[in-house]
């Protein structure tokens, strides 16, 4: 229920936020002498819908957990709304929906952003990796322990759709060759229809193992399955409705667990040098 629910809210609260930017703008016209509440209701909008607007417009593969910038600008112009109300006419309308949009951002840094009681046993430090199944772009079975040989880098993404995924695998693919260097297997895999896995293989261009999680079999084994972790609505695009929380493991050459990022926040993942720093100890 609690996943079904952040589904519902990372594609509404945007579009609520859309909204708001409207609204705000157009009541600057009205000349409806409430130019504090409108103006401080518009730098929010602004905030809200410029931060999910970058994540797709920006390549960036991570953010800061509160994102302290945004949510002082957001607070600031919440606190100016309230004093708006004091020395003005009051505008209701502007009111509550600025009020519906700040409790939206709290939410989303509190509660959407967040894996609460990740189960990691399966992937600690130490552990051997446990064999699974993957299928490449011809459905072909791929076993996790036919890369045991070489070290091993596995890049668990949401899909094509994410993206801080697509901005977190340009950054490996920035480092193929110092992982080509080290004998490095870099295996990227989602859920997402095959098709998806080729049109980002020939987008990059790099000899990585572009793999499929066939009804997310391998992530419900590994414990890193996000049920209903997909936008609702993306659905008519093909994905199902779960997908993986984002994970990075690294293996040695005997398939032992050296490095495992789990992170708590789908916004917090590891920097590109984390993984050649990791590999050089090996």
């Amino acid at each position: 229920m609690k996943g079904l629910l952040k589904s519902l809210f990372i594609s509404i609260f945007p579009a609520f936020g859309l909204y708001v930017l409207i609204l705000s703008a157009w009541q600057l016209t009205q000349q409806n002498n409430a130019w504090i509440q409108n103006i401080g209701t518009l730098v929010m909008a602004l905030m809200v819908f410029s931060f999910f607007g970058g994540l797709f417009l920006k390549s960036q593969a991570r953010t800061s957990r509160n994102l302290n910038t945004h949510t002082l600008v957001i607070l600031i112009a919440y606190i100016v709304i309230l004093i708006g109300r004091f020395i003005e006419p009051k505008s209701n309308l502007v009111y509550y929906s600025s009020t519906f949009l700040v409790f939206g951002w709290i939410t989303y840094l509190t509660w959407f952003s967040t894996f609460k009681k990740r189960d990691t046993s399966v992937l600690n430090i130490g552990n051997k990796l446990p064999e699974f199944q993957l299928e490449n772009s011809k459905k072909e079975i791929i076993n996790a322990s036919s890369f045991i040989g070489q070290p091993s880098i596995w890049l668990f993404y949401r899909g094509n759709w994410c993206p801080l995924c697509m901005a977190q695998i340009k950054e490996v693919a920035s480092q193929y060759q110092e992982l080509e260097k080290r004998g490095v297997s870099m295996i990227l895999v989602s859920p997402q229809p095959h098709k998806n896995s080729e049109d980002l293989a020939k987008k990059f261009n790099v000899g990585f193992h572009f793999l499929t999680d066939y009804k997310n079999k391998a992530a419900k084994q590994l414990g890193i399955l996000h049920a209903n972790g997909i936008p609702a609505g993306f659905q008519v695009m093909g994905y199902d409705s779960d997908t993986v929380l984002p994970t990075v493991v690294i293996t040695d050459a005997s398939g032992k667990i050296i490095f495992a990022d789990l992170t708590d926040n789908y916004r917090i993942r590891p920097e590109p040098e984390t993984f050649l720093s990791v590999l050089a100890k090996i």
